[in-house]
Order: structure tokens, then C-alpha cells, then sequence
């Protein structure tokens, strides 16, 4: 009896030894999984852009709601950049930043690129241009030229003060495709009269020739940016990612939008463009 009892012992201590050993490489129970070997995932990040990486709309009102992020949200109900990469290095865990604003237009960036310095980010991402298409009329939109002016600086920002952090940049989604998969439906069409994005989606249902025109010129000028942040981004060098049109050439739909403007995602739609993204950014290995 005594020795059964003195050998089950002698087990539970083997036992307690080998789990003590296992905690101590990392690998035991309710110990966080290191990041996979050469990975070299970043620890820390931040947004950069306009209303759609602040969630704006997608919190039942129309104002930012950063959870619903693409980007740097933490909430349940959107699977994020940050979320995604946090899952894989906890040392990311609440070493996000989102400096988007909404209404924000290239020429803002730099500032947004400063506060990014600030913080240290190991990783920024950058998605902007729809506010400086969406105008009054396309005769406001911003040139082609200033934009590219307006991401070089932002970047230089993030080259002089970040000089190891990497950088993914977005192309921006196709506005256009948002008239064509909006413009039959009635309760689309009132929410647009509001006066969302103007320079597009104005007199939605007029298919005159001027309409018909104005539209192309906000396809053409989106098309244009998109160039020249392909452009912006390999003159940075190799630490900066383009994401080749993925965002661009994303087949969205209608029910992806949030029901007040149907011009911003929802949190099904931010979903997608965090899945995009992702995929884009050579992180997912």
C-alpha cells in the first residue's frame, strides 16, 4: 500500500515537473504561442485615412465607430488587421492606434503620418482618397498631381521618423461600382439626396449625357489615384506594400453598406476589407 502510494506520488511530481519545464519554453497551458519563427510580425500599429477605417456608420449612427475598424478595431463584430495579427503575436495586444478622420483628404496624411511617428508604430496602414474625389462637383476634385504630392509627404513623414516600420497601402475601392449596384433601388437612391458624395452620386437615377460623364470622371479620377499610390508606394522601397488593386476590385455589394448613407461599410463590409487587407499584406505568410 505504501509503496503504490509513494509511486503514484513520484508520478504526480513527474508529472507537475514536465508541466513547469513547458511553461517555461512558452508552451504550456494559458501560455500565449510565440510567433511562428521569421515571421517578423509586427508588435505595434496604426490606421491612417478617412471615415470608412474610422467605422463611421457602422454603429447604428452616423459618426466613427473605431471597433468596427478594418484596420485597428477591437470589437467582437469585426475581425480586424490588428485583431488578426494579435491572434498570431500577442505582443500586439492594445498596441493599436487609429489616427483616420472622417472627411480626412490626402492633403491631411502628413499630420496623420506625424502621429503615427509618435507612437512608435512598427506597422501603418493607409487607405484614403474617396473625400478627395467626393466634391461637390468633379471640377473640385483633388488633381491627380496634388494627390500624389499629398501621399508622397505623409510618407516621408513615416520614412524619416519610422525608418523600420512597414507600411501597407490600399487602393481605393471602386465608387463607381457603388452607383451601379445602388442607383435602381429607391431607399438607396433617398439616402444618397442627402448629399453623399455628390460629385457621384447626385441625380442618381439622370442618365443624360452630363450625368453620364460627371460619373466617368470620378471612375477615371479614382483610377488615376489609385496609380499614382502604386507609385507613391514603390518609391518608398521594399518596406512599403501596395496591395496591387485587391480593395479596388473587391465586388461588394449593397447589403455590405450601412443602412443610413449606403455609402459606408457596415461591419460586414468592414469584414471584407479586413479579409482583403489581409490578404494583401503578405502577413498571413
Amino acid at each position: 500500500m505504501h509503496r503504490r502510494w509513494v509511486a503514484g506520488a513520484a508520478a504526480v511530481c513527474a508529472l507537475v515537473a514536465l508541466a513547469c519545464e513547458a511553461g517555461e519554453d512558452g508552451d504550456g497551458p494559458g501560455t500565449p504561442a510565440p510567433p511562428p519563427p521569421g515571421t517578423d510580425l509586427p508588435s505595434s500599429m496604426a490606421a491612417l485615412g478617412d471615415s470608412i477605417t474610422a467605422g463611421y456608420g457602422s454603429c447604428i449612427v452616423l459618426t466613427s465607430c473605431r471597433r468596427n475598424s478594418w484596420s485597428t478595431g477591437d470589437g467582437f463584430r469585426v475581425e480586424s488587421l490588428y485583431q488578426r495579427i494579435a491572434e498570431i503575436n500577442p505582443a500586439m495586444e492594445g498596441q493599436e492606434h487609429d489616427f483616420s478622420v472622417p472627411g480626412a483628404r490626402a492633403a491631411a496624411l502628413a499630420d496623420q503620418a506625424a502621429s503615427a511617428v509618435d507612437v512608435s508604430a512598427q506597422y501603418v496602414t493607409v487607405l484614403i482618397g474617396a473625400n478627395d474625389v467626393c466634391r461637390a462637383t468633379p471640377q473640385d476634385m483633388t488633381s491627380a498631381a496634388a494627390f500624389r504630392d499629398d501621399v508622397d509627404r505623409a510618407l516621408r513623414v513615416l520614412g524619416d521618423g519610422l525608418p523600420q516600420a512597414k507600411v501597407l497601402v490600399l487602393s481605393i475601392p471602386d465608387l463607381y461600382r457603388l452607383w451601379e449596384i445602388g442607383h435602381g433601388e429607391e431607399r438607396v437612391v433617398r439616402a444618397w439626396d442627402r448629399g453623399v458624395c455628390p460629385s457621384l452620386l447626385a441625380d442618381a437615377t439622370a442618365t443624360d449625357e452630363a450625368a453620364t460623364q460627371r460619373r466617368a470622371a470620378v471612375r477615371d479620377r479614382v483610377a488615376a489615384y489609385n496609380r499614382e499610390l502604386a507609385g507613391a508606394c514603390r518609391a518608398y522601397g521594399d518596406r512599403c506594400r501596395f496591395d496591387d488593386g485587391a480593395v479596388h476590385d473587391t465586388r461588394f455589394t449593397v447589403d455590405q453598406l450601412n443602412r443610413l448613407d449606403y455609402f459606408h461599410p457596415d461591419t460586414d463590409g468592414q469584414n471584407l476589407l479586413a479579409e482583403v487587407a489581409y490578404a494583401a499584406s503578405g502577413l498571413a505568410g
